[in-house]
């Protein structure tokens, strides 16, 4: 399962470099993402990190197809050789039962998580004073209706162990207590957690929250349609 994942997530990777208008900037996201330094991947792909600089802020022709592929697989070796824990982040979410997720993004730049907070017009629960100090690179938007139907246990708990630096959005929720019982027992949190489509949060939810020191945010927006075309417009 994980190597199909793993080449879905390279596909991912080299797909959104291709379809963008500006390639160096997702070559430059996807690195930084992975953790990787300018000179290791330009040592692993026999080049002058110049040449990697010069990509990634476009003073260099956007480069082709090959050198695409051979620089995605590169960076994943990479990740992968230090124990990939960046890269079994995102093939345990591509190698679940996917019926349960609404949408999984990657934002270009991360943003701050007061900026997110505003934008789906959250009301903070708990934490607030560590959120100006988090940044968001990326969500998962997850309908916990059909994640508890279809998921299997172990889909569901990998899919909330994936990536510290992702907010996880659940919506169809009707206390809360659900989705922060199964964060709770993770080794791994993600960075904030948002809860959609309920009017009182359940004490037990509030309370996990606080000993994880995990933000909890309700969002207030309308319909799950808005929250999505919300999210994908930051």
């Amino acid at each position: 399962m994980f190597s199909y994942a793993e080449e879905n997530l390279k596909k991912m990777i080299a797909g959104e470099i291709v379809l963008s208008n500006n390639p160096g900037k997702i070559i430059r996201k996807w690195r930084k993402l992975l953790d990787i330094k300018q000179k290791e991947l330009a040592e692993v792909l026999d080049l002058s990190p110049s040449v990697i600089s010069d990509y990634e802020t476009g003073r260099r022709q956007s480069p082709g197809q090959h050198f695409i592929k051979k620089l995605v697989e590169s960076m994943i070796s990479i990740d992968k050789r230090r124990g990939g824990r960046i890269t079994n982040s995102f093939t345990q979410i591509l190698g679940v039962n996917t019926e349960g997720i609404l949408d999984v993004q990657e934002f270009t730049d991360p943003i701050e998580l007061s900026r997110l907070i505003e934008a789906v017009k959250g009301d903070v629960l708990v934490d607030y004073d560590l959120i100006l100090k988090r940044y968001i690179y990326g969500y998962t938007v997850i309908d916990s209706l059909k994640a508890i139907q279809t998921m299997s246990g172990a889909d569901f708990y990998k899919l909330l162990g994936t990536n510290v630096m992702r907010a996880l959005f659940f919506t169809n929720v009707s206390t809360g207590r659900s989705p922060m019982v199964a964060i709770k027992v993770q080794l791994i949190k993600p960075v904030a957690v948002f809860l959609h489509g309920l009017e009182k949060v359940d004490e037990l939810a509030i309370k996990l929250a606080k000993l994880e020191k995990i933000p909890l945010i309700v969002s207030r927006i309308s319909s799950i349609e808005n929250l999505l075309k919300t999210l994908r417009q930051l």
